[in-house]
């Protein structure tokens, strides 16, 4: 029953053009970022990972979504088991253990542990009460968040970890949580920032200082950061050309192939090339906003909410850390920077918000 014939008809295949147009400035901005440097050939990896995505896109869309919210319990716990399997067996990279190893191929937990947790929540709040959010249910959402947040931040990946935090609040206020609560939970974390600043990595710690201020060391902490920036203001209106972009092309930029694609993308095409990708993207999250508009239930239309909170957090995220207005945190960009967990997670949930489009009009 779960993979049944459906009609391809309502698919989202406007949708789909408009993902395969940022997947090609990405695979573009891979390969003049990394040709000549030891990550040649990144771009064919990441042809690979959009294949893969692509194909995972379609095998999802086929699949109710309602057969894979009623066995989202066990996922959750699988997850939760997986991550503590990452903390004791995990691959160890530069002191940090976020990838498992399998069979020569390595993914990121916690980009299962975001797809998961927006089933976990798009189940619990279309069955909860709709009166709106009680205490009850906040706290229940606070524990299940809570648990994947912490073991995804002391691998230690506290980028991965607070893209969590984005798909429960984006839930939270469908749900109907007031606006005014955010307001309080959001001063209460700011005065909790210096004793979170305690329990912080030195090199978490040296990100937020040189957030606040890059220019008091240009040559270790802060260097990456104002190398992004003077990328990004070089490309003026119309950009240097693709592949002509000196902070780029001569390496002042480091590995701008991942977290900092974009300021390498805005220093080759300038201006008018930012405001075309960023409208790309904010096209895809009003398609997303229309299809959650039109889901045949509540499940359907929490599914997409948490899918757009994502999405939308990491786009203002790396775009804000590029041009120094958000801390450095390793956040990708959607379907643009360089990874093949971030890739396929993308390309899965695109997978869910077809499952739920396609299936508007069936009894």
């Amino acid at each position: 029953m779960s993979f049944r014939a459906i009609s391809f008809r309502d698919f989202d295949w406007l949708m789909l053009g408009v993902m395969l147009v940022i997947s090609a400035f990405g695979v573009v901005e891979i390969y003049t970022t990394t040709v000549n440097t030891p990550f040649a050939g990144a771009h064919s990896k990441q042809l690979l990972w959009i294949a893969i995505g692509l194909v995972l896109m379609f095998l999802v869309c086929r699949y109710d979504y309602h057969e894979l919210l009623s066995h989202v319990p066990v996922f959750y716990l699988g997850t939760i088991a997986l991550l503590v399997a990452v903390l004791i067996l995990g691959a160890e990279v530069m002191g940090a253990r976020r990838w498992i190893r399998m069979g020569g191929v390595s993914f990121q937990v916690a980009e299962i542990a975001k797809l998961v947790l927006i089933l976990l929540l798009a189940r619990f709040f279309s069955e909860s009460n709709q009166g709106g959010v009680s205490g009850r249910d906040f706290l229940k959402v606070v524990v299940v968040a809570g648990i994947p947040f912490l073991l995804i931040a002391v691998q230690p990946d506290l980028g991965s970890a607070l893209t969590l935090v984005p798909i429960a609040a984006a839930m939270l206020f469908l749900a109907g949580f007031k606006l005014r609560y955010f307001a309080f939970i959001l001063l209460a974390g700011v005065l909790a920032l210096p004793v979170a600043y305690h329990f912080l990595k030195p090199y978490q710690k040296a990100r937020l200082v040189t957030f606040l201020k890059p220019e008091a060391d240009p040559r270790n902490s802060g260097y990456q950061l104002l190398q992004s920036k003077i990328a990004v203001g070089s490309g003026q209106i119309w950009g240097k050309g693709t592949g002509e972009g000196s902070q780029t092309q001569l390496r002042f930029l480091p590995v701008p192939h991942t977290d900092f694609i974009f300021a390498a993308y805005s220093e080759e095409h300038g201006f008018i090339g930012v405001l075309f990708a960023l409208s790309l993207y904010f096209f895809l999250l009003m398609r997303l906003v229309r299809t959650a508009l039109t889901a045949p239930d509540a499940q359907g239309y929490f599914l997409i909410g948490g899918i757009a909170g994502i999405l939308l957090f990491q786009i203002l995220v790396n775009v804000g850390m590029v041009v120094g207005y958000a801390p450095v945190t390793g956040i990708p960009l959607p379907l643009m920077s360089y990874g093949g967990s971030s890739v396929v997670f993308t390309w899965m949930a695109m997978g869910l918000v077809n499952s739920v489009r396609v299936r508007r009009f069936v009894n």
